[in-house]
């Protein structure tokens, strides 16, 4: 294992960088310089940046570099996705302790070029330096977009259909999964130093945590996608979205933030939200309501957006796509309509990533 500090900061981005070839026409001078150089002479340019902090958004303790490094960055490309956009380049940075090596940062970069070689993206700068707390994370991505192409949240309009892609609540069972068994490694951990048994800790170093048979779950939680091709289909069936957002936070959450800026009202329906038979499954083995986990569990980086009536045909034929609701007016409020027929007001109770 090679010390950072052998490398230096500069010595290290340059290990890091170096092979790295800009792909994106709008991409004239990337790492090496004080700035990136981009061109972008008839599109609008969109921006977006996420940090994420050991111990609030990632835990080390199951999810290694190359795969944080894969979500770091298509975290940010989701977003761009979102607007309807083309994600283009990315810019990088890192604070981290004296405990990661640079073979662990070699890990975390093959992470974050694999998620920007899926969607063609350039690596175009960032910044290293040192923390005492913790790895923290901070990615910033551009992309383009034509003016009348970009899809805001304020656009929903009464009687347009409320759309979701994939499936929803998956990637916060895959969090429970990693949880739970994180808690049965700890315990074995604890008996075995209460009883002084060392033969017992030399075995813990090969524990196999029991994923049998979940392991969608896990990919939903540690291999994040973002969905550029429904938009990418989405375009190709000439509909053009009215609102749309990803949903990072909890399908409630989201689908609130639209009705608030389209000021506009809703009728999910529990029985249309897309759920997996695994996620089921898991739901039922926590005993954790399922709807409960779609609505509310985040991290799905799936697309939520509404369209026209008109367009209903064509959403109906699109593959990974589902009708989930409509757009009301105001007055009707923002209601969940249960499989019973029962309203319930939707709430806000997704991730809350500045709560205590």
């Amino acid at each position: 294992m090679t010390d950072i500090s052998k490398l230096g900061e500069f010595g290290l981005i340059d290990h890091l960088t170096k092979d790295i070839k800009p792909q994106n026409e709008s991409t004239l001078y990337g790492i090496g310089d004080d700035c990136a150089v981009l061109h972008y002479p008839s599109s609008e340019v969109l921006v977006s940046t996420d940090m994420l902090m050991e111990g609030v958004h990632f835990d080390l303790t199951y999810i290694d570099l190359q795969h944080l490094g894969y979500k770091s960055a298509m975290v940010n490309i989701s977003d761009i996705f979102a607007m309807n956009g083309t994600p283009k380049q990315i810019t990088v940075s890192i604070a981290l302790s004296k405990r990661f090596t640079v073979e662990d940062l070699e890990m975390f970069y093959s992470g974050v070029r694999a998620a920007c070689e899926k969607w063609n993206v350039d690596i175009v700068g960032g910044d290293t330096t040192s923390s005492y707390t913790g790895l923290a994370i901070s990615i910033t991505c551009i992309g383009e977009a034509k003016k009348e192409d970009i899809v805001y949240r304020n656009g929903a309009k009464d009687t347009d259909l409320i759309c979701v892609s994939g499936d929803l609540g998956a990637a916060y069972m895959g969090l429970q999964l990693l949880e739970r068994e994180k808690v049965v490694y700890y315990q074995q951990v604890d008996e075995a130093r209460k009883n002084n048994n060392q033969r017992m800790l030399d075995e813990l170093r090969n524990f196999q945590p029991d994923f049998a048979g979940k392991e969608y779950l896990l990919q939903r939680q540690l291999q994040t996608e973002a969905r550029g091709d429904i938009v990418k289909q989405l375009k190709e069936e000439n509909i053009h979205p009215t609102a749309m957002i990803d949903i990072s936070d909890g399908l409630s959450s989201e689908l609130i933030h639209i009705c608030k800026q389209s000021n506009c009202g809703c009728r999910v329906y529990e029985k249309n939200i897309p759920i997996d038979y695994q996620t089921a499954i898991m739901a039922e083995e926590l005993t954790i309501n399922v709807t409960t986990c779609a609505l509310n569990g985040g991290e799905d980086y799936e697309l939520l957006f509404t369209v026209p009536i008109g367009d209903h045909e064509k959403i109906s034929n699109m593959q990974n796509v589902k009708i989930i609701g409509h757009i009301t007016k105001p007055e009707l409020g923002m209601q969940l309509v249960t499989r019973d027929n029962n309203e319930f007001e939707l709430k806000a109770q997704g991730w809350n990533p500045i709560k205590d």
